[in-house]
């Protein structure tokens, strides 16, 4: 039994240590950061970013990570790392976010960009390939944004995945899988899971592009049937070839003659018998969710009110080494992160209770000064 048990310890480590980690990220060293991280130049109204744990925090080392600093900016860094094609396999993107100041109007997404980002340059307008995490704006929108980039154009998923509004630290999980599945978790639970093809709308592309094959494949495999056939057409005079089947090609058209260059009436040369078309072996596996050269992550984004940390970045082809990393980050800060804020919620009553105390005091000491003077003064 104990055998059993080591056995299947040593398997899950090896899976781990088999696991591929193509970015992680967790600003313990300092400002060494900002040798990693690119902040933008290509407005110079562009927010600026600062180290911090914030006023509360778990772990004042831990929980140290990418803070906007501005009310009312626009926001714009990026960090790159070795490109890498998805093709194939899982893809998991997780970090963590925290609206410390109670986001009234703002982003807390993070965008995954191709590796020929222009780091110094980007905005708004960068191509991106995948958009995931919380935007909060008013009462109306509270989601959680996934979108991908497919055939030159952004998709959103059509199903209303809410975010977390609160001011403590949450762990934001996006799992793309080759089997066109995808899963979104908050805090290590599953909030919303399905198919990429249908929760994306993307059903209607798919037929287009089948469509768009089958056309394809007429205009190149029948093109040179077509032009034999245009041979015959040409001539009058011609006879019904011994190899035409009326079932297969429909029935024997001659163009009637023409001289003098005029163009023969009555038959349009788009207008050939129709094939019959065979079911075509359409592609089972799509590329909806597969990216040829990942190569850097980054925070494009508006934020009315400042305050929001970004965190433990990673991007992995593992689920079990994502489940772990969470765990060791933010599950172990989670917490003591909520206990220091009761800690300081109690001491902000406190305060307040004894300014409120000293308010009184002093009215009182007041209002017996000025009794005592108008006493004084009608004697």
């Amino acid at each position: 039994m104990v055998r059993g048990r080591v056995s299947l310890w040593v398997i899950c480590v090896l899976r781990v240590a088999l696991a591929t980690v193509y970015f992680q990220e967790e600003f313990l060293d300092g400002e060494r950061w900002r040798n990693r991280w690119v902040q933008s130049t290509n407005d110079s109204r562009f927010g600026h970013f600062r180290i911090s744990s914030g006023k509360f925090y778990g772990h004042i080392e831990k929980d140290k990570g990418l803070q906007t600093t501005q009310n009312s900016r626009f926001y714009a860094i990026s960090a790159s790392f070795k490109p890498f094609s998805n093709k194939g396999k899982t893809l998991v993107i997780q970090y963590t976010v925290k609206h410390e100041q109670k986001m009234d109007c703002g982003g807390g997404y993070i965008k995954v960009f191709p590796s020929d980002l222009d780091q110094k340059n980007m905005n708004g307008n960068s191509q991106y390939y995948i958009m995931f995490g919380p935007d909060i704006c008013g009462f109306d929108i509270k989601k959680v944004h996934v979108i991908l980039y497919f055939k030159n154009q952004y998709h959103s998923n059509k199903k209303s995945i809410r975010c977390k509004v609160d001011g403590f630290t949450h762990l934001y999980t996006l799992i793309l899988k080759p089997d066109l599945s995808y899963e979104v978790k908050i805090d290590g639970q599953s909030i919303e899971s399905g198919s990429i093809e249908y929760d994306w709308n993307l059903t209607s592309l798919r037929k287009m592009e089948k469509t768009s094959a089958e056309s394809r494949g007429w205009d190149q495999g029948e093109g040179d049937k077509a032009q034999d056939w245009e041979k015959h057409f040409l001539d009058a005079g011609a006879s019904k070839p011994s190899e035409w089947n009326s079932e297969l090609d429909g029935d024997w058209l001659q163009k009637p003659p023409f001289q003098d260059g005029l163009k023969a009436e009555g038959i349009d040369k788009d207008l050939w018998p129709q094939r019959k078309m065979k079911p075509a072996n359409y592609l089972t596996q799509y590329d909806l969710s597969e990216f040829e050269n990942i190569g850097a992550v980054g925070l494009e984004l508006w934020q009315v009110r400042s305050g929001t940390i970004f965190d433990n970045f990673l991007i992995t082809d593992d689920e079990e080494y994502a489940e772990k990393f969470g765990k060791a980050t933010w599950g172990e800060t989670k917490g003591p992160e909520k206990e220091m804020d009761a800690i300081q919620a109690k001491e902000e009553v406190k305060r307040a209770r004894e300014e409120d105390e000293e308010l009184l005091v002093g009215k009182f000491h007041r209002h017996n000064h000025f009794s005592r003077f108008h006493r004084q003064g009608e004697l």
